[in-house]
């Protein structure tokens, strides 16, 4: 399916639609292109969107992901082990994990990326917190949303939320403005803020532990 054909509404909210199956998932699954930024990375995330990218299984498809600096302890390990430049050993207890195995995979064969965006300005407080995403099909068209920090998918743990929606055929001004803001920013050319692959922030010692309650899944 096409991301035109998916019928895509302007805005999801949690007191009338389910956002996770009418809005992540078609979109999720008729795109080879996500481009993602989130104030806080987890592991849950990073597999659930793995597991239902469906094209992934294809090798055509690619994830890229800016995040803030600020992991869960247990996150940053697992983080640490697939995208650092030690390429720690997943062997053992995790590599067991079928879904951290189908990370491994993914990451190795380059349909992974991620990058760490710090704040470098005095103007800004706190973290990284920018909350977008881009998703590209292969007819060339692109669905853009923002309004949510992160994909979690249980339904034991979804917060109340809303999720405003810009596509290529409706906005395609906005959509360019936003696929431009992103890639400005991976490629380390946005004020305010610098951008690190991941093993460099990580060789750098840039990246920090935040709570446990913090990052509850």
């Amino acid at each position: 399916m096409a991301l035109q054909e998916i019928g895509l509404k302007e805005e999801y909210r949690s007191d009338r639609d389910d956002i996770i199956s009418e809005f992540f998932v078609p979109c999720l699954s008729s795109c080879v292109e996500y481009n993602r930024c989130v104030d806080i990375l987890s592991i849950h995330t990073l597999t659930t969107i793995a597991m239902t990218f469906e094209n992934f299984t294809e090798g055509r498809t690619r994830l890229r992901m800016i995040t803030g600096h600020r992991f869960r302890s247990s996150d940053l390990d697992i983080l640490a082990s697939l995208f650092s430049e030690k390429r720690l050993s997943l062997e053992g207890k995790m590599i067991k994990n079928e879904k951290i195995a189908r990370l491994q995979r993914l990451v190795s064969s380059g349909q992974i990326e991620l990058k760490v965006a710090i704040p470098n300005s005095d103007h800004i407080v706190g973290s990284f917190s920018e909350r977008i995403g881009i998703f590209k099909d292969g007819n060339g068209d692109a669905v853009a949303f923002t309004g949510t920090s992160r994909e979690s998918f249980s339904v034991h743990t979804r917060n109340f939320e809303s999720v405003d929606v810009f596509t290529s055929w409706a906005d395609r001004t906005r959509i360019e403005r936003k696929v431009k803001n992103f890639e400005r920013l991976w490629e380390n050319k946005t004020k305010h803020v610098e951008v690190y692959s991941f093993p460099d922030a990580e060789k750098d010692h840039l990246l920090k532990y935040t709570s446990e309650w913090v990052m509850g899944d």
